[in-house]
């Protein structure tokens, strides 16, 4: 059951200029894109550094005026001013949250680890000093810190643990939909599969559901049931897990599958040999997939669960990838 709804949703930034700081044209951060996010469900949103993925978080939980488009949040039509000044939206700001990227910034230096954490239970929840207390406890329990932490500030935790506490933050005003923007990209691999872990597992608890933003396909593989790839503010394939890894359609799609490492030495020099092939083969059709603008192409139907943005009136653009099946894999 879906629960919420993007539709066309654009976010643009103008650029000014001139002695009159006129607006001279217009960064297209997010130029339509539609998004479906189901109960319990996690959906991955794959890009490149400014390819518009955090921008898109920012614009669900109100830290960027929407452009154009639509949010909907249970059916209900979602506005910035709305979201800020109306009492009917206060259930929206307790239901979602965001895990932020840099966990040192985003957990404030000067407050003891209890008031981060306790923050969103004052604004929502009517505790007393020791109901308060005790879910505090709680939380850090579940993301593997001791009771103690309560009392210390958060440069006295490492990378990994401050992102667990940014995790029992979100998690304190009992939220539906966890905005996760990078959430292990400054983490050592270790260190990150223990966060994608409990993260798994507090989702299984308390039946969340993610938005998990990020650059690396290979973790979002990890998490999520549905991904989106985005590019120059738009999506070129989308659909489920499945359908990406196993199907790729859009060269920008194939290209960022080639580039993820490969573990096992013996398939090294093959797909180094692949990921050559891919590159060049996004050098010399680039021009295919998008229009005279530079713009991506909408997306349309390709299979069951899989929309692609391909060139309609250019058939080189739409070669496509071999059955695994057929190679013996």
């Amino acid at each position: 059951m879906s629960f919420l709804e993007l539709k066309d949703l654009k976010v643009h930034f103008p650029i000014r200029g001139g002695i009159f700081n006129t607006i001279q044209d217009w960064v297209y951060a997010v130029d339509g894109v539609d998004m479906v996010i189901e109960e319990g469900k996690t959906y991955g949103l794959v890009g490149e550094s400014g390819s518009g993925k955090t921008t898109i978080g920012k614009a669900i939980i109100g830290l960027e005026e929407v452009t154009g488009g639509d949010v909907e949040y249970e059916g209900v039509q979602v506005t910035n001013k709305a979201r800020s000044r109306n009492e009917q939206y206060r259930n929206y700001n307790k239901d979602i949250q965001m895990i932020f990227q840099d966990s040192t910034s985003s957990l404030n230096p000067k407050k003891r680890i209890r008031d981060i954490i306790a923050e969103p239970m004052r604004n929502y929840f009517d505790y007393t000093d020791k109901e308060e207390k005790d879910e505090v406890i709680r939380l850090l329990e579940i993301v593997g810190l001791n009771e103690d932490a309560i009392y210390r500030y958060p440069h006295e935790f490492s990378g990994g643990q401050r992102q667990r506490l940014g995790v029992a933050r979100a998690v304190a005003s009992n939220p539906k939909l966890i905005i996760a923007d990078e959430p292990t990209s400054a983490l050592d691999l270790s260190v990150q599969a223990q966060v994608l872990n409990f993260m798994k597992q507090i989702q299984k608890e308390y039946g969340l559901s993610y938005l998990f933003i990020s650059h690396d396909l290979s973790v979002v593989k990890h998490m999520a049931d549905d991904i989106a790839i985005m590019h120059r503010g738009r999506f070129v394939e989308r659909g489920s897990k499945d359908k990406i890894f196993n199907n790729p359609q859009h060269i920008y799609t194939r290209r960022l599958l080639s580039a993820i490492p490969q573990i096992d030495p013996l398939n090294r020099e093959e797909h180094k040999i692949e990921r050559q092939k891919v590159e060049q083969e996004y050098q010399e059709q680039e021009i295919h997939y998008y229009d005279e603008n530079g713009r991506v192409y909408d997306l349309e139907s390709f299979d069951e669960n899989h929309w692609v943005a391909l060139n309609p009136n250019d058939s080189s653009s739409k070669t496509l990838v071999a059955d695994q099946e057929k190679g013996g894999n």
